[in-house]
């Protein structure tokens, strides 16, 4: 099997900045079609303008995909431009600090629909889109491949992430269940929980930190923070062909972080 994703055409979200920018780059670099999706506009037309070359390989959408209808358009935008879409990555997360014991904020909802809800919500109708273009009945031929981004969050106690880490660990969940509900139809749906990958939320706290990437960097076996670009390659990996038999599964790219048991100690 080949770690090719050369002319299929995958869906990005969360792709203005970070690990989801670097995905869309990583799968433009390897000739995939991409839609990049995310809010802020500007910054999808800036990023798609710094990619010399790729005009007719690379759209955007910008719209908040907490929405039913911009997710709907989103689709459409997508087959329109390309036909098809044999990939989602979704790659939105929202990591946010809260109060266990805070009964007036409404952290863990916003969480919930930012890094579960909207993923979902767009994977099941790309889902049904991907079955309805589906050729043959070669069981071997992949109808289609869902990645979704979560973190090491979902198995760490780590009470001033609460919210992060219930809605990660629910993304995990929503992972296995609806690859066990689309293996039939050929559909796979995977996972990647990052440690302390390089992204934009990452570094604003190092920024406010002095000590922050010590404290990392001391939990970390590796004794690194990991590149968005392997984010990427393992994001491809479960695109390609040569996962064809993998479904269900959350892939963790943590340098090691989860082997060790320190509980204190920041998770991105």
């Amino acid at each position: 099997m080949s770690f090719s994703i050369a002319g299929k055409t995958a869906i990005i979200t969360g792709s203005a900045n970070g690990v989801g920018l670097a995905i869309a780059r990583h799968f433009t670099d390897q000739g995939a079609n991409v839609v990049m999706a995310d809010r802020d506009e500007s910054k999808l037309k800036s990023e798609v303008a710094k990619m010399a070359g790729a005009d007719e390989q690379v759209i955007f959408f910008a719209g908040d995909l907490r929405e039913r209808l911009t997710i709907a358009n989103l689709l459409s935008a997508t087959v329109d431009a390309f036909d098809r879409v044999d990939i989602l990555v979704n790659a939105t997360r929202q990591c946010c600090s809260s109060d266990p014991l805070d009964d007036q904020s409404d952290t863990v909802e916003e969480a919930l629909q930012q890094n579960l809800l909207a993923s979902l919500r767009l994977s099941q109708l790309v889902a049904k889109r991907m079955i309805a273009q589906r050729e043959g009945d070669d069981e071997l031929k992949t109808a289609g491949s869902i990645v979704n981004l979560s973190s090491i969050a979902a198995r760490r106690t780590q009470p001033e992430l609460m919210a992060y880490s219930i809605a990660s660990a629910a993304l995990d969940q929503m992972t296995r269940s609806m690859a066990v509900a689309l293996a039939a139809s050929r559909v796979r749906v995977n996972g990647v929980a990052l440690g302390s990958v390089m992204s934009a939320n990452l570094k604003d706290q190092m920024q406010a930190n002095d000590d922050y990437r010590d404290r990392i960097l001391r939990q970390t076996p590796m004794g690194r923070i990991g590149a968005a670009s392997e984010a990427a390659e393992a994001v491809q990996f479960l695109s390609s062909d040569a996962a064809a038999f993998m479904t269900g599964q959350i892939v963790t790219v943590d340098g090691g972080r989860t082997l060790l048991d320190p509980v204190a100690v920041p998770a991105h």
